[in-house]
């Protein structure tokens, strides 16, 4: 029987709109989709640089009005990878011509957009891009928590630690407050508290420190925070880009009753495990190397022992997404999951500037 077409905008062009079509190509090669994907218009700013990303991933137009491409009736999906601030704009107006929505992380640049977009994207298949959750060694200690291997949790641990900040120019979007919203805090800790709280449950409310580095730049440079969660446990989360020696050290450690569990996606494809019921003279963190078959995502590319990387947690976020879609239902996380990121953040800032504890709202 064959499969419904499903055409494809994506609007950027940029790192990550090389990572989103990867995964339009590598997608049906790995897993039995129920769609057949058609990578039908590519949108950015740099028409001489579009035409050539749409020549090397292999889609047939491109554009540079994005409100056009948003609303054209030959387009089944919107897949947003601009700079934030586009985020919320674009989505809106996906939504409302009826397109399922896919959406770079951080959801928006503030949580009164973030709302709104989880508002309007309710109506249709919407999903926000944090990859990490499709990592396998991450997706398993999910199972770990969720079976009760780690007990009571007391102790939440997270760090992303880069350390570009005093070397990227001036003029990268990232670094500008207008055209990304925040910092690090919006770029590397909202993958940090997705994580948190898919593993460890909502946080209540949080104590913020931002610092800036670099003379004259409007975005944090590093990020500290204290967290706790509803879950009675404590949590610390850091984010820089001025972490000299660590290139993408995107990490967590969780601490409970009757375990630990530590991740660094430096060393993606393994995770450390302890279990505090051996017995005392034998007990000590295992170094699991999570690509067998039973561990989740793993089994849909290669042969236990044969390592995965970053392009693959892309791969099977879309085939999730794809195939929740096909039921009419979201996968998570969807906007609404993204609004809860983003209000954490939005209670980190209001921290920072107030030098107080601060609730994080409910969504």
């Amino acid at each position: 029987m064959p499969k419904k077409l499903l055409r494809v905008a994506l609007i950027g062009q940029g790192f990550m709109g090389r990572a989103h079509s990867n995964a339009y190509r590598q997608a049906p090669r790995f897993f039995d989709l129920p769609f057949e994907i058609e990578c039908r218009v590519i949108c950015g700013r740099d028409a001489g640089r579009l035409r050539w990303t749409a020549e090397t991933w292999g889609w047939k137009e491109i554009s540079t009005d994005w409100e056009e491409v948003a609303s054209r009736p030959d387009i089944d999906l919107v897949d947003i990878a601009t700079p934030n601030s586009l985020h919320c704009p674009i989505a809106l107006a996906a939504a409302k011509a009826g397109k399922m929505v896919l959406c770079e992380k951080p959801l928006a640049t503030s949580l009164d957009d973030a709302m709104r977009m989880a508002s309007a994207a309710a109506r249709t298949p919407n999903m926000v891009w944090f990859n990490y959750r499709r990592v396998p060694a991450v997706a398993f200690a999910r199972q770990l928590v969720e079976s009760g291997r780690l007990g009571q949790i007391y102790h939440y641990r997270a760090t992303y630690l880069q350390e570009w900040g005093p070397t990227r120019p001036p003029g990268n979007w990232k670094l500008q407050r207008a055209e990304a919203g925040s910092g690090v805090l919006g770029d590397l800790a909202s993958h940090l508290v997705d994580t948190a709280l898919w593993l460890n449950g909502p946080i209540t409310s949080v104590s913020a420190l931002l610092h800036t580095f670099a003379p004259g730049r409007d975005v944090d440079d590093a990020a500290l925070f204290q967290a706790r969660f509803a879950n009675g446990s404590i949590g610390t989360f850091e984010a820089t880009r001025y972490a000299t020696g660590r290139r993408n050290c995107n990490a967590f450690e969780i601490h409970g009753e009757r375990g630990m569990l530590r991740f660094d996606l430096e060393y993606m494809n393994h995770l450390e495990f302890l279990d505090a019921t051996d017995p005392r003279e034998v007990r000590g963190p295992r170094r699991l190397l999570v690509t067998d078959f039973e561990h989740p995502y793993a089994g849909h590319f290669w042969k236990p022992g044969h390592l995965l990387g970053y392009e693959h947690t892309f791969i099977a976020a879309l085939a999730d997404f794809l195939e929740a879609a096909a039921r009419g239902e979201s996968p998570q996380p969807d906007f609404h999951d993204g609004a809860r990121t983003q209000a954490v953040l939005d209670a980190a800032e209001r921290s920072a500037a107030s030098g107080t504890w601060q609730e994080v709202k409910a969504i």
